[in-house]
């Protein structure tokens, strides 16, 4: 047996505590080195390809430092809207500072006074139409428990979703996803079936007496940010209502005001029985997430109080900064304003060499070309300005820059990017 002290080892800038305010690691190729070797070799392959050497150093509000070249960069994916309101958001990062000294996760088998809170206000900003809510850590987790759920209370198992959709990597999640997400792992259980976006004909026929929910974002970020067609969303809704299925919509990366209003569905006067959300919640500070459903739906934790648990899963910490983003969200003129900017974005691409997908600040510039917005990406990042590309449209990038983005910051933005596609 090989002896442990032959183990290979990487010199790193400090030793012994840890400190933040430091880099771990005397050089970013050593960094590069030390993931692939234990985290994920095909992520730094990948970005070689492309050309890009990118390590995450410092980051505030807009922007980010890559760490290999100095060169400050505008997030304008936020990961998908995790920092919505900008990287370290300063009362976000102040509201948990304080809570640190009086809390940790909490325990999940007990009541807590932060959850709670937390759930009255996501309650409240449904109208009251999505009383029940059950927290979670990630996406996959919000979205495998709704469609547990949805099971749950109609007694049947069918799942229908949109071709090239997204909603996790995990479970039932990811059965309801694309099929490059679940094929690796084996076949995929009974029960799933998938349609275009936007075919109402087809989802009709999709939708029967076995059928427990749809599940669909209201915009597929991942399919390329296709716009609902009018009357899409409602249809869908129909259908559901008339056959007895639940309708959930997976708003993680639509909601939180990232479209313009609350919620998505809210633009289209729909009524999901059952919601998830998750990425901007806690303005990118702790991971937590949320599923939302009826008053009669969440009955079924009446008979069943233990059925589901998460132990991290609205811990006490990722609800204060939740709570604090919900206050961000909620102060007067903050919606009005990302409609305003998005609006503004909008305005400065006119005449670049592609189409503008956009609701509010929720955008995908899809260029004429499968592929192109792989080398769309790589120029952008070039010249100061990350986005990524839609895995399952790479004729679409993904473009959601911070709602709290200054309006100097979209002045320069946009000249970044005409400069580059002009």
């Amino acid at each position: 047996m090989k002896d442990q002290s032959e183990a290979p080892s990487h010199p790193a800038a400090s030793t012994g505590r840890v400190d933040p305010s430091r880099q771990p690691f005397e050089s970013t190729a050593i960094a590069s080195e030390v993931f692939a070797e234990h985290v994920n070799p095909g992520k730094v392959a990948a970005f070689g390809a492309l050309g890009l050497d990118l390590v995450m150093g410092q980051r505030s509000g807009s922007r980010f430092e890559n760490l290999v070249d100095g060169q400050w960069l505008y997030n304008c994916h936020c990961n998908g809207g995790v920092f919505n309101l900008g990287h370290r958001n300063p009362a976000v990062i102040e509201a948990v500072r304080s809570a640190l000294d009086h809390l940790d996760i909490g325990n999940h088998h007990l009541v807590s006074e932060w959850r709670a809170l937390l759930a009255q206000r996501l309650a409240s900003s449904t109208g009251g139409t999505l009383p029940g809510v059950v927290f979670g850590v990630g996406g996959g987790e919000a979205n495998d428990l709704a469609l547990k759920v949805a099971r749950a209370h109609t007694g049947r198992v069918g799942v229908v979703s949109a071709s090239g959709g997204y909603h996790g990597h995990t479970g039932l999640a990811m059965a309801a996803g694309d099929p490059e997400y679940r094929d690796p792992f084996g076949p995929n259980p009974a029960g799933f079936t998938q349609v275009p976006f936007n075919d109402l004909a087809a989802m009709d026929r999709a939708v029967d007496d076995s059928t427990a929910c749809v599940i669909l974002e209201p915009i597929p970020a991942t399919l390329g940010m296709p716009l609902p067609e009018p009357g899409y969303l409602a249809g869908v809704q129909r259908i559901c209502r008339d056959r007895g299925a639940c309708f959930i919509l997976d708003e993680v990366q639509t909601g939180l005001g990232r479209t313009g209003t609350f919620w998505y569905h809210q633009q289209e006067d729909l009524r999901p029985d059952i919601l998830t959300t998750g990425k901007g919640l806690s303005g990118g500070v702790f991971p937590i997430t949320a599923t939302l459903m009826t008053a009669e739906i969440h009955g079924f934790f009446e008979e069943h109080p233990f059925v589901h648990v998460s132990t991290y899963g609205g811990a006490e910490i990722g609800c204060v900064a939740a709570l604090a983003t919900l206050d961000a969200i909620e102060a007067p003129g903050f919606l009005a304003r990302v409609e305003e900017v998005g609006a503004r974005f909008e305005e400065g691409f006119a005449g670049l060499p592609f189409e503008v997908r956009r609701r509010g600040m929720f955008m995908g510039l899809r260029f004429p070309a499968e592929g192109d917005a792989l080398g769309a990406a790589a120029e952008l990042i070039r010249a100061g300005v990350f986005a990524v590309f839609a895995n399952n449209d790479t004729s679409v990038l993904q473009f959601l820059p911070p709602l709290t983005v200054r309006d100097e910051e979209v002045q320069d933005i946009v000249s970044i990017v005409r400069s580059t596609f002009s």
